[in-house]
Parts: structure tokens; C-alpha cells; sequence
């Protein structure tokens, strides 16, 4: 009796230690080290793509000026005020024009003086050539005279002479009057070059525009290129876009962009690439691109300097092999992903193509449709590894949004 229910007691112990081992080798390899890894997988599928090009830009101005005086001088007054529209022509500001008043006076009686000397020496000229003419009628009788013996040489030599005086007297005249109307001609460039310098002290609005920025007050000293005002032209406001070198194939002039300002959130501004620059930004990696607005009415209450967000619509792929970018690994400088062979991963290289916006990639060469691939995974794969296909790595609690 003792003995059976001795033989009882260890068949029941066993028992317990198998299940107990059992349920220990249950445990370790559902949720212990040796479990197999719990993936999500999708199926590569073919499809057109729409990629597109997303970048942040600043709103400026592409036509902007700075209003300032061309030589020192102080500020005499400022007639306008920051957000004023202004015309073409319109006087600004005006700088002090210190002696320029008084020495146009004084070029102006400069000139006067000039026509009166000038008037006399036509005078001189006309006196000279009228003793020229005299001299030479003179000359020519005695000639005749002196031919028939009636006047001496003596007396011819002394008609000549006076011819010869008269000549060099009209000369002397002509020069006179010639340099008279040469300083007339400098004090006349002389005094357009002063007007022009008085011209210049009234700072004029260079085109159509608004004002942005009051840089100086009366009675400030500015140096000579120093703005006093600056101006932009409202209708002209476009994003300087910045966007990725790395993503930036296909940006041209002419493709369509969705403009979002950080004001308008929620309105969409329709735009088109206007430039692309030549010169690249090497420090941040970004290529450089400015997007005008499709209509200067959608500006209307953009501000210079005002972030804004842009994407670039680029024409559609050709149908092609499609996949999640998040499913792209990266194994011993290689690009590929894990393809499900037989129920365990294998690294499977990939040529990529184009991307697009909402997490789908262009897939070249390397798998073919119907093919498993991984997408997320609980921890890094290998070769040959145990996996698990679940629906998602982390449920949803009952009556969260998923």
C-alpha cells in the first residue's frame, strides 16, 4: 500500500515537472529571447507614383529698392512713413543742400557775365572785320597806284602793313570770341552738374511701391549710399525655396507648387517655379529655387520674411513596383529590404526610384509583384531569423482612434 502510493507520488511530481518545463519552453519561446520576432508585411504591389518635392522658404520681394543721397549730407526731412504706397516720382525725403543754392547763384552770374564778355568780342569781330575789309580796298588801290607810278613804294609797304595788322587783329577777335563760347560751355556743364547734385539731395520714389523701412529722421547724418527709405514692389512678392540636394531631382522652372503661408494654414496658394539658382547652398546641402505666386491678389497680406511651406507637383511615374519607404533597410552599405522566403526573412538589394510624399518609393530591380516584404519589425533582423506576421507591432486599446 505504502509502496503504491509512493509510486503515485513521483508519477504526479514528474507529471508537475514536465508541465513545469513545458510551460518554462512555452514562455521562452513565445516571449522569452528565443520568440520570434513580431513583423508587419505588405505585398509589393505595381502602381503609378506621384512624387513630389516639399521644401520651407521665406517670402521676399523680387523687386525692392533703397532710397538714399549719393554724397554725405544730413536729413532735412522724411515726408513718408512705414506701409505708405507711394507713386513713381514721388519726393520721399530731402537732404540738406547746404551751399548748393548759392553757388548755382553764382554759376548763374557766372554766366551772364560769360554772354556779355561774349557779346563784346562779336563786337571786337565785327569792328576787325570791317578794318580788314578796309585795309584790303586800301591795299588794292595802291597797288593799282603804285602800278602807274603815281604813289611811292614807301607808301604801298604802308597800305600793306595795315592790311597785314587787320589781319591778325580779326584773328585775335575770332580767338576771343572762340574762347568765350568755350566757358560759356563749361560754366553750362558746370552748372547742369550742380543742378543735378541739387537734383539728387530730393530723394524721388524710383517706381510704384511701399514703404518698409524709415532708416534715418531729419537731422541724421547719412553717408553716401546709406538708405535713408526702402521700397518694395507689393506685386512682386515670391518664396525663395530651399529644398534637400539629396531630393531634389526633377526641380525646374515651370513646375506648379501648393504654397501654404505660416499666417494661412489652411489656404493653399497656388504658385509656379520661377528660377532655380545656379549657385547651391553647401553648408545646409539645399538647392535654392524662387516660387511666384499664380496671382498677385493671393499675396494680399504676405509678409516680407513670413516662412511658408511649398510643394512642387512633379509629372506621374510610368506604372512601376511600389513600396512603403519605411520597408528600405540599409545592410553593409547596401540598400535592399527583407523579403519573406518560405516564412523567414532574406536581404533582398533594391534599385530605388522616385519618392513621393506619403511614404511610397519607386522600387527598379530587386523584387517583383506579389513578393513579401517586411515593413516594421520588433527588433533588428537576420538571415534566416524566426518571424511572426502580426497585423501591428502595438495594439490599439478598445475605443482609441487607431
Amino acid at each position: 500500500m505504502k509502496l503504491k502510493l509512493l509510486l503515485s507520488r513521483r508519477l504526479a511530481l514528474g507529471a508537475l515537472a514536465l508541465l513545469l518545463v513545458g510551460g518554462l519552453a512555452f514562455v521562452a519561446l513565445r516571449t522569452g529571447p528565443l520568440a520570434a520576432t513580431r513583423v508587419t508585411v505588405t505585398k509589393v504591389q505595381e502602381g503609378r507614383l506621384s512624387p513630389a518635392l516639399f521644401g520651407i522658404g521665406t517670402v521676399e520681394a523680387r523687386r525692392s529698392w533703397m532710397v538714399g543721397p549719393t554724397v554725405a549730407g544730413r536729413v532735412l526731412s522724411v515726408k513718408v512713413d512705414v506701409g505708405d504706397a507711394v507713386k513713381a516720382g514721388q519726393l520721399l525725403a530731402e537732404m540738406d543742400p547746404v551751399d548748393l543754392d548759392q553757388r548755382l547763384s553764382a554759376l548763374d552770374a557766372s554766366l551772364a557775365r560769360a554772354g556779355s564778355t561774349q557779346a563784346a568780342t562779336q563786337a571786337q569781330v565785327r569792328d576787325a572785320t570791317a578794318r580788314r575789309e578796309l585795309a584790303v580796298i586800301n591795299a588794292r588801290r595802291n597797288q593799282d597806284l603804285a602800278a602807274q607810278n603815281f604813289i611811292s613804294a614807301s607808301a604801298l609797304e604802308a597800305r600793306m602793313q595795315e592790311k597785314v595788322s587787320a589781319d591778325a587783329t580779326l584773328q585775335a577777335a575770332q580767338a576771343n570770341l572762340s574762347g568765350t563760347g568755350q566757358d560759356i560751355t563749361r560754366l553750362r556743364a558746370e552748372r547742369a552738374a550742380l543742378a543735378q547734385q541739387r537734383g539728387n539731395v530730393r530723394l524721388q520714389a524710383p517706381a510704384d511701391g511701399v514703404v518698409t523701412s524709415r532708416d534715418a529722421e531729419a537731422g541724421s547724418t547719412v553717408v553716401a549710399g546709406q538708405p535713408v527709405l526702402r521700397l518694395i514692389d507689393p506685386a512682386s512678392l515670391w518664396v525663395r525655396l530651399r529644398v534637400d540636394q539629396g531630393r531634389s531631382a526633377g526641380l525646374a522652372p515651370g513646375l506648379k507648387a501648393s504654397i501654404v503661408l505660416r499666417s494661412r494654414p489652411r489656404t493653399p496658394l497656388a504658385g509656379q517655379v520661377a528660377r532655380v539658382e545656379l549657385l547651391a547652398d553647401s553648408v545646409t546641402e539645399e538647392r535654392i529655387a524662387q516660387v511666384a505666386f499664380a496671382a498677385a491678389a493671393g499675396t494680399s497680406g504676405a509678409s516680407v520674411g513670413e516662412l511658408a511651406e511649398v510643394t512642387l507637383q512633379l509629372p506621374e511615374t510610368p506604372t512601376s513596383l511600389l513600396l512603403p519607404n519605411a520597408s528600405i533597410q540599409r545592410q553593409q552599405g547596401q540598400t535592399g529590404v527583407w523579403r519573406l522566403d518560405g516564412g523567414k526573412p532574406v536581404f533582398t538589394p533594391v534599385q530605388l526610384g522616385t519618392h513621393s510624399l506619403d511614404g511610397q518609393v519607386q522600387v527598379l530591380g530587386g523584387v517583383k509583384a506579389g513578393d513579401e516584404v517586411v515593413v516594421y519589425s520588433q527588433k533588428a533582423l537576420s538571415a534566416g531569423a524566426r518571424v511572426q506576421v502580426v497585423d501591428a507591432l502595438v495594439k490599439t486599446p478598445a475605443g482609441a482612434t487607431p
